[in-house]
C-alpha cells in the first residue's frame, strides 16, 4: 500500500492528539527524514517545500489552512493502517525523540539544520519560498547527524532562544 502524507499526519494525531499546524508539519518532516536513514526509503511521496517557518508538505497545509490547531478529525481521510511496522516503528521514534517539543522549537531546529538551509539558498529571512527539501540533503544531513558524536541527541541539550522556549 503507498502511503501518503495524510496518512502520516493521521497516526500522528491518533498518537499526540491535538496540536499546532505548525508542529504536525514538522513531525511529519521529521518521519520523512528519518525513514529516509533508517528505512533507506521515503515514508511517503509528496515533496516538502522550505517554508518560511520551516519545512512543509503544501498537501497537508491545503486541510489545516487557517487552522491554528489540528485535530486527528481534521484528517480522517488520512489511514495510519497503511503504515508498515517498519514506518511506524520510525515513527514512533520520531514522537519519542521529537514529539514533546513546541512547534517553535520544532521550528527553530529545521532552521538550523542544513535540509532546510540548502533549500532556501539566498532566500531572505520571513521571505516565502516554495523551493524543495530534496530527499538526498535530508538522507545526507541526517545520517550524518546519526554517527556524529558531537550531534544533539537530547533536546535537554538544545539552547533555545528565549522566544522557543
Amino acid at each position: 500500500m503507498t502511503v501518503n502524507a495524510a496518512d502520516v499526519a493521521a497516526y500522528i494525531l491518533g498518537k499526540k492528539g491535538q496540536m499546532t499546524a505548525m508542529k504536525l508539519q514538522k513531525l511529519v518532516y521529521y518521519g520523512q527524514a528519518w525513514s529516509l536513514v533508517w528505512d533507506d526509503e521515503p515514508l511517503f511521496a509528496e515533496p516538502i517545500q522550505a517554508w518560511a517557518n520551516g519545512p512543509v508538505v503544501y498537501p497537508l497545509f491545503r486541510v489545516h489552512k487557517g487552522k491554528y490547531k489540528v485535530t486527528p478529525q481534521d484528517f480522517v481521510h488520512g489511514n495510519p493502517a497503511k503504515l508498515s511496522e517498519d514506518q511506524v516503528q520510525t515513527l514512533e521514534a520520531v514522537l519519542d525523540s521529537y514529539g514533546n517539543m513546541s512547534a517553535a522549537q520544532l521550528s527553530e531546529l529545521t532552521h538550523a539544520e542544513d535540509p532546510w538551509k540548502i533549500a532556501r539558498g539566498q532566500t531572505a529571512p520571513g521571505e516565502q519560498s516554495t523551493a524543495f527539501i530534496t530527499h538526498e540533503s535530508m538522507k545526507v544531513y541526517y545520517t550524518h547527524l546519526s554517527e556524529s558524536d558531537e550531534a544533539v541527541h537530547h533536546v535537554e541539550d538544545i539552547n533555545f532562544p528565549a522566544w522557543a522556549r
